[in-house]
C-alpha cells in the first residue's frame, strides 16, 4: 500500500509538468530589456513582443538599463523559471559582460537557457560631423596625431560597441578613450550633441547618418552590407578587423523545456515573415533564428573570440558563458 500511493503522489506530482506547455501562457509575460527605451535591443524586444502575444497573451517589455545590460539580466536569471520573465540581450549580458565583470551577480551559462538567436547586427563606427575626418584611415591619423583625447562612447562596459572599439585601439595602435554609458541611445545624445567624438551604433542610426547629424566610417562586419554598399569595412584599412554582434532571447535556467520549445517555435515564426524580416533589414539587421542548443553554443564561441581579442584567459573569467562553440548561424 505504502507503495502504491508514493506511485500516485508521483503522477499527480507529474500532471502539472506534462500539461504546462499546452496551457503556457495562461497570464501576461514580461520581455526585459536591459537598455533604455529607443536602442537596437529595445527595438528587437518590442517586435518579439507583438509576436509572442500571439501565443494568446499580452506580452509586456519591461527596460531595466545599466551596468552594459548585466542589471536586467540579472533579474531575469534570479526570477522564476517559468516562462514569464524573459530577457531580450546580446554581447553585454550574455557575453563580453562576465569576461569583465568580477562580481557579477549571475553566471549567464549556468542562470540563463537561451531560447533562439534572433538577429545578428553589424556595428557601425559613426562619428560627429565636426569632427575633421572623413575615412577610418583619416581618423587613425588622428587619433595617432592625439593619442589619448579622442573619445568613444557606447552603451556601456561589455557591450559590443565596447569590444568594437577595444578592437580598433589594439589592432590599429591607437589609444581613444572609452566612455562607457548605461545604454545606446544616451551614448547617441551625446554624439549627436557632440559630447564625444565617435562611437559605434548599431543601424538604427542610419537616419541621422542620412540627415547629416553623423557621418559613418566604416562597418565592423567581413564585407561589405548590400543595404550599404558603398561603405567600407574597417577591415578594408584595418586589416583582420571584423565583428558581428547578435541579440538573443533567454530566459531563467530551469525554465521548463516544453515551455523553451513553444517560445523557440513562436520566435522562429515570427523571424520567418517577410514583413518581420523587411522590418529588420530597415535597421539593418539579419534574422537569425536558431535552435536553443545552437544559441548557447555560438554564445559560447562569440565569447572566446571577444576573450581573445581582450587578452582574457577564459579559465580565470568569473562568469564565463563558455561551453562547445560552434561554427555561427
Amino acid at each position: 500500500m505504502p507503495r502504491l500511493l508514493l506511485m500516485m503522489l508521483i503522477c499527480l506530482c507529474c500532471i502539472p509538468v506534462a500539461s504546462r506547455a499546452g496551457t503556457y501562457p495562461e497570464k501576461p509575460v514580461t520581455i526585459v530589456v536591459p537598455y533604455p527605451p529607443g536602442g537596437g535591443v529595445d527595438f528587437v524586444g518590442r517586435l518579439l513582443a507583438t509576436g509572442l502575444s500571439r501565443l494568446g497573451q499580452p506580452v509586456v517589455v519591461e527596460n531595466r538599463a545599466g551596468a552594459g545590460g548585466t542589471i536586467g539580466a540579472a533579474f531575469v536569471a534570479h526570477a522564476r523559471p517559468d516562462g514569464y520573465t524573459l530577457l531580450v540581450g546580446g554581447t553585454g549580458p550574455l557575453s563580453i559582460g562576465p569576461l569583465l565583470t568580477k562580481n557579477l551577480p549571475y553566471s549567464p551559462s549556468k542562470d540563463l537557457d537561451p531560447i533562439s538567436l534572433v538577429v545578428l547586427i553589424p556595428q557601425i563606427l559613426v562619428v560627429h560631423p565636426s569632427l575633421p575626418v572623413k575615412s577610418v584611415s583619416e581618423l587613425l591619423a588622428l587619433a595617432r596625431a592625439k593619442p589619448g583625447s579622442l573619445t568613444m562612447g557606447s552603451g556601456g562596459i561589455g557591450t559590443g560597441q565596447h569590444l568594437a572599439g577595444a578592437m580598433l585601439n589594439s589592432l590599429a595602435h591607437v589609444d581613444i578613450q572609452h566612455i562607457p554609458y548605461k545604454g545606446t541611445s544616451l551614448a547617441v545624445n551625446d554624439l549627436l550633441g557632440g559630447h564625444i567624438d565617435m562611437m559605434f551604433a548599431d543601424p538604427s542610426v542610419t537616419p541621422m547618418i542620412k540627415s547629416g547629424q553623423l557621418r559613418a566610417l566604416g562597418l565592423t562586419t567581413p564585407k561589405r552590407s548590400p543595404l550599404m554598399p558603398d561603405l567600407p569595412t574597417i577591415g578594408e584599412t584595418v586589416p583582420g578587423y571584423a565583428m558581428q554582434s547578435f541579440y538573443a532571447i533567454t530566459a531563467p535556467a530551469g525554465t521548463p523545456a516544453d515551455v523553451v520549445a513553444k517560445l523557440n517555435g513562436a520566435v522562429a515564426a515570427l523571424l520567418a515573415e517577410p514583413d518581420t524580416q523587411q522590418k529588420l533589414a530597415a535597421e539593418g539587421m539579419i534574422a537569425a533564428p536558431s535552435s536553443p542548443a545552437d544559441a548557447r553554443a555560438f554564445i559560447a564561441q562569440t565569447t572566446v573570440h571577444a576573450a581573445q581579442l581582450l587578452g582574457i584567459d577564459t579559465a580565470d573569467a568569473p562568469h564565463t558563458a563558455i561551453n562547445s562553440p560552434a561554427k555561427a548561424p
